[in-house]
């Protein structure tokens, strides 16, 4: 619910079957502590927008894929993420084979860019005990908020910047 709803915590909803697994096989954390009040009634009243406002969702849909379509030929750099996230990844087409090179070409990028630009981007890093071995790269968030010259500007922005670092 952190990224989705602007609150934090979640929730796991399926099958018993379902529910039992990750509650067995998740971390021991994850299932030791409820939920605070003030972070339930956030998520509540979030759904409870969403609800009332449907139109907050398409106008986000929309972005999402302005986004994606801007940012489909950016020199050096592919998008990993689903086409229907509204936090879009991406990552070096070509990893210059150093993990510590690649993350400062990234950095290099996304600080150049929300430098320039002032957008909600970051690099994303991986700590050395993580056992996933996802490339680094970029984060994008994009909202129903955002306006088209918002995601235009990023867009460019990001092309001509990773055509000036990546080549």
């Amino acid at each position: 619910m952190g990224n989705a709803l602007a609150t934090d915590g979640g929730f796991c909803t399926g099958s018993a079957r379902v529910v039992d697994h990750q509650r067995l096989s998740s971390s021991g954390y994850v299932f030791s502590n409820s939920l605070a009040p003030y972070l339930a009634t956030a998520a509540v009243s979030a759904v409870n927008y969403l609800e009332e406002n449907s139109s907050v969702l398409s106008i986000l849909r929309s972005n999402v894929a302005l986004l994606h379509k801007g940012l489909s030929g950016t020199p050096g750099l592919e998008i990993c993420s689903h086409f229907l996230s509204p936090m879009v990844f991406l990552k070096l087409k070509k990893s210059t084979g150093s993990l510590a090179a690649d993350l400062d070409l990234l950095e290099t990028i996304a600080e150049t860019a929300l430098k320039e630009d002032s957008v909600f981007i970051v690099a994303s890093k991986r700590s050395s005990l993580d056992r996933c071995k996802l490339p680094v790269g970029i984060r994008l968030f994009v909202s129903a908020g955002h306006t088209e010259s918002d995601i235009s500007k990023v867009c460019s922005s990001l092309n001509r910047i990773s055509l000036l670092v990546l080549g």
